[in-house]
């Protein structure tokens, strides 16, 4: 069901500054991201990105705890870099080990207990990019941060969805 006008005014007084406090937050820890990482990496920003809006707008969800957010960036890294090494020239291939990447890595985040739904398209901007050191740095620097600002406010912020 579409929210009224009303309900989105109601929703807007009362919380406005969560709103605006918790999306400056999100800005900030973007342009820290974006410091570390090159628009060549764009499905990985995109997926820090996503990480970003599920810490600032969802704190309280599961795939907020930073045991989530570290652990499947992670695993997105690995299995990213894992399927980045196995060649590939033909397109079709190409598309398999990509999607291949995004599979493996929901696979084993459900395993291994720690979903992250962004991490996915970590793992796919690793395998269509190939490992770096810049990327690994950068991916880590960033789910660190967002994970540090998120611990530091968590009592601060709340759920805006």
């Amino acid at each position: 069901m579409i929210p009224t006008i009303q309900k989105i005014k109601q929703e807007f007084r009362l919380y406005w500054k969560h709103y605006v406090i918790q999306s400056l937050l999100a800005t900030l820890s973007m342009t820290l991201v974006l410091l570390f990482l090159t628009f060549q990496n764009a499905v990985v920003v995109a997926s820090i990105g996503a990480t970003s809006f599920i810490i600032f707008a969802m704190p309280d969800d599961i795939t907020a705890k930073p045991r989530n957010v570290i652990g499947g960036h992670v695993v997105g890294l690995l299995i990213g870099s894992l399927c980045g090494f196995i060649p590939h020239s033909y397109m079709l291939f190409s598309i398999f080990i990509y999607s291949l990447a995004v599979g493996v890595s929901i696979f084993i985040m459900v395993v291994i207990d720690m979903e992250h739904p962004p991490a996915s398209g970590t793992a796919l901007g690793v395998s269509m990019t190939g490992f770096s050191l810049q990327v690994l740095i950068a991916v880590l620097t960033s789910i660190i941060v967002l994970s540090l600002i998120h611990n530091r406010f968590r009592s601060k912020i709340r759920n805006l969805v």
